[in-house]
């Protein structure tokens, strides 16, 4: 029984040194400091690139000199990807013109982008390893 205790202590102890990574978001290109920028983090492709229920996690950001930025720490490893824009009304939703195309800045993880639409989550993913990871993204 004590030795079940000691490899359950020691593989909490393993988790949580494997969880201690940190993932800094650093957006750049806002057209102005106006409103917030939205963002997701997913960690799959399900539900990316706005369903924010399905979204690992979430952020609104402060926008100062043109750029936001945020780290989430305690991120396992994986793959991710991040979709973000720029909420210039702060409504909560993406301006879009009468033909569907964003009136505010919006961008992807890897600067990716799609064909008539927002790009996969494979084109856009990236993988978190152990430590610190860092990912920019200019608006479009």
């Amino acid at each position: 029984m004590k030795i079940s205790i000691i490899i359950l202590m020691l593989f909490s102890f393993f988790q949580a040194i494997q969880e201690k990574n940190s993932l800094t978001l650093t957006v750049t290109k806002v057209k102005n400091n106006q409103g917030v920028v939205r963002v997701l983090l997913f960690r799959g492709g399900d539900g990316f690139p706005d369903a924010v229920e399905k979204a690992y996690a979430n952020a609104s950001l402060k926008i100062e000199g043109n750029k936001a930025s945020i780290t989430f720490d305690n991120i396992p490893t994986g793959n991710y990807a991040f979709s973000v824009f720029h909420d210039s009304q702060n409504t909560g939703k993406l301006r879009t013109n009468a033909l569907g195309i964003p009136r505010d800045g919006y961008g992807f993880s890897n600067n990716a982008m799609g064909t008539f639409g927002p790009p996969s989550f494979e084109k856009a993913a990236f993988r978190v390893t152990a430590g610190k990871n860092y990912v920019q993204i200019n608006l479009r």
